[in-house]
């Protein structure tokens, strides 16, 4: 009698032990009675690819993959989707049946279902966006909110050069504010986004001044520990609508889940205690 092969997934960075993707896809995977696992895996530079093409012959089905890695995979994946090509890099391979390795973003995603389910009425029309950072979490916010019809986006980074980089890639809805001026974008800015970790437990306050900000702005914060940072404690005082950073974290980890175990996870309060655990 030929057994079921246990399907396989897990996370590839370094460090990965901060990683809360194990504990969300656990949570999934039990909750969804699926007899598969998802394992943290800590990969150096000079092993990644040796491992992506040994990982499909043990079992597994795909891979999300962090810091330093979502670049590199680019170069080694066998199909990118456009998204993820516009980005420039990577969070979810699929292992596929041909032993193609088919990489693709999730992080825009991710970002833009958080915004929708946290702050209903976000209306990406309704005026100019602020980033703060030129990152590669920028670069996927940068995407999304454009492809949402966000009419104009400001950005600022500490380094210029790296906000110029954004604009010269992603055109003229895109224009650069010098850092030491990020908080002057604020006046007219309906939807706000911090995508740095400044603020992040551990690291630098974000000292942007915030006394711009409308009260009908959306303001959002990738940081998640804590889970609310001083600039979402600052917006809620200042009557504006604030999101959290998790959420993009459950959310851009439901495609990647559906494509290897066929089944769509849910977003939902137990999933946001499976990941703080």
């Amino acid at each position: 009698m030929s057994q079921e092969k246990i399907p396989l997934a897990g996370v590839i960075g370094s460090p990965i032990a901060h990683s809360k993707s194990p504990q969300l896809h656990g949570h999934w995977l039990r909750v969804n009675g699926i007899k598969g696992f998802y394992i943290p895996m800590d990969v150096a530079a000079d092993d990644l690819e040796q491992v992506l093409r040994t990982l499909p012959k043990a079992g597994f089905v795909g891979v999300n993959v962090t810091v330093p890695h979502k670049e590199k995979v680019m170069d080694l994946a066998d199909l990118v989707t456009d998204r993820a090509t516009l980005i420039g890099a990577a969070n979810t391979l699929i292992f596929r049946k041909d032993g193609r390795i088919h990489a693709d973003n999730t992080d825009g995603y991710g970002f833009i279902q958080n915004l929708r389910q946290n702050a209903p009425g976000w209306d990406p029309k309704a005026g100019p966006a602020a980033v703060l950072g030129a990152g590669g979490a920028a670069r996927a916010v940068v995407a999304s909110l454009l492809d949402a019809g966000v009419p104009e986006i400001l950005i600022s980074n500490r380094t210029r050069v790296r906000a110029e980089a954004l604009q010269a890639d992603f055109g003229n809805r895109l224009h650069v504010v010098d850092w030491v001026q990020a908080g002057n974008m604020l006046d007219d800015a309906m939807t706000v986004v911090n995508t740095t970790s400044l603020g992040m437990i551990g690291n630098t306050p974000l000292r942007v001044p915030l006394d711009g900000l409308r009260k009908d702005a959306v303001v959002t914060d990738l940081v998640y520990a804590p889970l609310k940072t001083r600039l979402l404690e600052e917006a809620e005082a200042a009557g504006c609508v604030t999101v959290d950073g998790l959420g993009m974290l459950l959310f851009q980890a439901v495609p990647g889940f559906e494509r290897w175990f066929g089944v769509r996870p849910e977003v939902d309060s137990a999933a946001r205690a499976a990941a703080l655990r």
